[in-house]
């Protein structure tokens, strides 16, 4: 890689800020910076709650009671105690997707007792690439990592092309679009009928937030993450607490749920009970006790996440690879890898994730132009989670 290349942010940053002071970046052939938002405490105009809001959207919907408001209902810059809880970022970077889906066949019980990692009769997937048409938080390249996971499932795991959904602003039909609406109705037809012996998948590309959580004690930073749809600075932010609802609680007794999720903010996205990590150089399960795990078990199925950062962390898209499109860094080698690997476990799969993006940073490129753009290591962290702590060993299959 020469001088040229960039470096991008990818998926962090517009109304609730977060923890972090970048956003998802790219490791590519060009340098683009990301860009600073800019905050103002904001009053809703229905309920009267006071919360911070990135001064860039006309309109905003309040997470706690629902009201649409405009931004001329902002008020004043944050507080000094504000800004030291949440941090504004930068964001930038490119995703997209595309594919149509119908409704597969009703999936059929199980007489199994325990979940079984054998193949799957029935598959059906979900796939969700947003890339904020004109606005200055648009993403790019979201369509590649999309059609990259779309012909990984089609090819290596052999799901038929009709049971792919695929949700991106390129589509022509309307229910297609990845508004908020359109993105749970999706998720609530990935489980829906699905009773045994069922793979089912969701892939999102886009930005992913934080914001105040919506029940108390629910997250031990106090706040949730989420999932930006297209229409998020209206309607709002899609939560971790709902998509477990929608497709986590509901997994039934053999039906088994992957979720990848390449976004800032990503780490506990499902909001799963156990987390496969590193403690210094041991790997381990470890209980994610902000999950209450008593009361977002599944039905008896197995969900499985992998997501292309920690909570507190941003994540990467780079043209490295390619030099003609953007990638996400954890998608493209999330499909890279599988693809050189067909029998890899879920342990080595992560690991050699890691080991990826660790020569990345060992880059002759990284270590000159980008180390001195961003100041400091690019910290992108992918994380398993499952809702139990299966055998990590066992070979990785959709």
């Amino acid at each position: 890689m020469d001088g040229r290349n960039r470096s991008r942010g990818r998926r962090k940053g517009v109304p609730f800020p977060s923890i972090t002071d970048t956003t998802r970046f790219l490791v590519s052939t060009r340098i683009n910076s990301s860009r600073r938002f800019g905050k103002d405490s904001v009053i809703c105009n229905g309920c009267k709650h006071e919360f911070i809001l990135a001064n860039i959207p006309n309109a905003y919907r309040c997470y706690k009671c629902g009201t649409v408001s405009t931004s001329s209902s902002s008020v004043s810059e944050q507080s000094s105690k504000d800004r030291g809880s949440f941090k504004r970022d930068h964001l930038q970077n490119s995703y997209n997707r595309n594919t149509i889906g119908t409704l597969p066949r009703r999936l059929s019980p199980s007489s199994s007792s325990s979940f079984s990692f054998s193949t799957p009769t029935h598959k059906r997937a979900v796939l969700c690439g947003v890339s904020y048409g004109k606005r200055t938080f648009k993403l790019e390249g979201t369509i590649n990592d999309v059609n990259n996971i779309k012909n990984l499932l089609i090819d290596k795991f052999k799901f038929p092309n009709e049971c792919i959904r695929v949700l991106s602003e390129e589509k022509k039909e309307l229910n297609l679009i990845p508004t908020k609406k359109n993105i749970l109705d999706s998720l609530k037809w990935l489980v829906s009928e699905c009773e045994s012996e069922g793979s089912l998948v969701f892939y999102f590309s886009g930005h992913g937030l934080q914001q105040p959580e919506e029940q108390k004690g629910d997250e031990s930073d106090g706040l949730d993450e989420t999932i930006c749809p297209v229409d998020f600075l209206r309607e709002g932010m899609i939560t971790d607490n709902e998509i477990n609802s929608i497709i986590v609680k509901p997994l039934k007794k053999g039906v088994k749920l992957h979720a990848i999720i390449d976004a800032c903010h990503s780490g506990t996205t499902l909001d799963l009970g156990y987390m496969w990590k590193k403690d210094k150089s041991i790997w381990e399960w470890k209980e994610n006790k902000s999950s209450h795990s008593k009361e977002k078990k599944t039905s008896g199925g197995l969900a499985i996440c992998l997501s292309a950062c920690e909570d507190s962390q941003v994540a990467a898209d780079t043209a490295a690879f390619d030099k003609n499109k953007y990638n996400g860094i954890m998608t493209y080698l999330f499909s890279k890898i599988i693809r050189d690997h067909p029998q890899i476990t879920y342990c080595s799969l992560l690991e050699k994730i890691y080991e990826e993006i660790g020569q990345i940073h060992q880059s002759k490129f990284y270590n000159t132009f980008l180390r001195r753009f961003f100041h400091r290591k690019i910290d992108q962290d992918p994380i398993l989670s499952s809702s139990e702590d299966f055998n990590i060993d066992t070979t990785f299959n959709l």
